[in-house]
C-alpha cells in the first residue's frame, strides 16, 4: 500500500472465519463493491484452525439455529463454485442424558428440532453402543440422535469462504495489522494499518480475541472475553469408528467426535483460563495455553468422563489443541451495529460455536454493511445488552470465563 489513502466500501478487521464469511456473502450479493479483509498474520490461523468444529444446528439458543442452517447451505454453494468437496462428515449428533435434568434438556431440544423440521430419533442402549463402541451408555435415561448434523475441518471451511470471496472480487490482505480506527464525530471513517491508511464507508470489527482493543477506540466495549477452549485427540484404536457420530455428554460436561480412527474430545474445567485482550500477543501460535497440556484438567474431570468412556484411563493421548474463543456471560454472540457509533459493525463473541454459525454471521453482517436489514433476528446478540462494562477488568473476565465452565453443550 502507498501513503495515499485507499478507499473501500467495507473494511473487515480480522481474517478468521467470520471475516472471510462476511467477505464471501458481501461479494456474492453485492458485486462491484470494494471490500477488504485485513489480517495481520495468516487467515484462519488463530481460533478458527483450533476449533473442534462441531457444526451443531439444534441447540437451546434458538436464535443461533438459522445462522447454522445457513452455514450448511453455504457449504453446498461453495463446493459447487470451487468444484471441490469440503469433506464435511454428516455423522449426526448423539445426546446421552443420564440425569433428570439432562433428560428435560434433551426433550426440549427434540421439541426445537420439530419446530425447525429437523429429523431426530431416540436410540436404545444397544444402538448407541454399536454406533460408538467406546461409549458406555448403560446409565443413560434417554439417548437422542439428530442425524442431520456434521463436523468439518474448520480451517478448510474458513479458506473456502476466503477463496470464493477472492474469486468474487474481495481483497484479502495478510500480514497487514490494523493499528487504529479512524474515528471522529461519532463515526468510524476507516482504519490505519501497518501498510497505510484505508478510508471506508463501513468498518467491521471481526478481530476475535483482540476485538475489544480496537472497538474501545470508538468507546465501544464488546461484552465478551478471550477464554481458552481446549480438546484432546487420542491414539487410534478399533473402538473409535471412523464413521461414528458426534456425542454430547452433558452429565460429564464433555463432548466427543471421531478423528480419523481416533477420538477427539473436550471437557469443561472448573476454572477456565482467560486473558485480557490487551495482554495477548499478536500471534498466539507460540502461546502456552497449558504447561501440562491440560492433564490437570483431565484429571479433574476424569472420573465423570470415565463413567461414559471406560477406556479413558487406558487410552493414550496423542494431541492437545487449545485456542481462545470469545465468550459472553449469556453464551450469545455479539453481532450488528454499535449504538451511538456510525459506520461500525461487530462480529464477535462466538462462544465456541463460531464454525457452526459462520454462514449466518457472514450473511447477516454482509447485508447490514450494504445498508439492508439482516435476514436474521439479531436482537439476542445486541452489543449493549449488559450495559456499561469494562472488558479488561478481572471481574468481567472471570464472569465470561464462568460461562464456559458451566457450558454443557458442544
Amino acid at each position: 500500500m502507498s501513503d495515499i489513502p485507499i478507499k473501500a466500501n467495507v473494511v473487515i478487521i480480522g481474517g478468521g472465519i467470520f471475516g472471510c464469511a462476511i467477505a464471501y456473502y458481501y461479494t456474492r450479493n453485492h458485486p462491484g463493491k470494494k471490500i477488504m479483509v485485513l489480517e495481520r498474520n495468516e487467515i484462519c490461523n488463530a481460533a478458527t484452525s483450533r476449533a473442534a468444529a462441531l457444526m451443531t444446528i439444534i441447540r437451546a439458543k434458538r436464535s443461533c439455529i438459522p445462522l447454522s442452517l445457513e452455514t450448511y447451505q453455504a457449504v453446498i454453494q461453495m463446493e459447487k463454485q470451487l468444484g471441490e468437496s469440503l469433506g464435511m462428515r454428516m455423522a449426526g449428533m448423539m445426546h446421552v442424558a443420564a440425569s433428570d435434568a439432562s433428560v428435560n434438556e434433551l426433550e426440549a431440544l427434540v421439541e426445537i428440532a420439530q419446530c425447525f423440521n429437523q429429523p431426530y430419533e431416540y436410540l436404545s442402549h444397544e444402538q448407541a453402543r454399536r454406533m460408538s463402541p467406546w461409549l458406555k451408555a448403560d446409565e443413560a435415561l434417554r439417548i437422542g440422535f439428530i442425524p442431520g448434523e456434521a463436523y468439518c475441518d474448520p480451517y478448510l471451511l474458513g479458506t473456502f469462504f476466503a477463496r470464493c470471496a477472492r474469486q468474487q472480487g474481495a481483497d484479502i490482505v495478510q500480514g497487514c495489522a490494523v493499528t487504529e480506527l479512524i474515528y471522529s464525530g461519532g463515526a468510524v471513517h476507516g482504519v490505519r494499518t501497518s501498510a497505510g491508511t484505508i478510508e471506508s464507508d463501513i468498518v467491521i470489527d471481526a478481530a476475535g480475541a483482540w476485538a475489544n482493543i480496537l472497538s474501545m477506540q470508538a468507546g465501544t466495549a464488546i461484552p465478551m472475553a478471550p477464554v481458552r477452549s481446549q480438546y484432546w485427540i487420542t491414539e487410534k484404536a478399533d473402538i473409535f469408528r471412523v464413521d461414528g457420530p458426534m456425542v454430547l455428554l452433558p452429565d460429564a460436561q464433555a463432548y466427543a467426535r471421531p478423528e480419523g480412527g481416533a477420538l477427539l474430545f473436550g471437557v469443561r474445567e472448573q476454572q477456565s483460563l482467560y486473558a485480557s485482550p490487551d495482554k495477548l500477543p499478536d500471534d498466539i501460535s507460540h502461546f502456552v495455553f497449558s504447561d501440562d497440556k491440560g492433564m490437570n484438567d483431565l484429571a479433574e474431570n476424569g472420573e465423570r468422563l470415565a463413567r461414559f468412556f471406560p477406556g479413558f484411563y487406558e487410552t493414550g493421548i496423542k494431541y492437545y489443541i487449545a485456542g481462545f474463543s470469545g465468550y459472553t456471560p449469556d453464551g450469545y454472540l455479539v453481532l450488528g451495529a454499535v449504538p451511538g457509533v456510525e459506520n461500525f459493525l461487530l462480529a464477535s463473541g462466538c462462544c465456541g460455536a463460531g464454525i457452526a454459525v459462520s454462514g449466518g454471521v457472514g450473511l447477516a453482517l454482509a447485508e447490514l454493511a450494504s445498508g439492508n436489514v439482516s435476514p436474521f433476528d439479531l436482537s439476542d446478540f445486541n452489543v449493549a445488552r449488559f450495559g456499561k462494562i469494562d472488558p479488561f477488568s478481572q471481574a468481567w473476565l472471570e464472569k465470561c470465563a464462568m460461562a464456559r465452565s458451566k457450558k454443557l453443550s458442544g
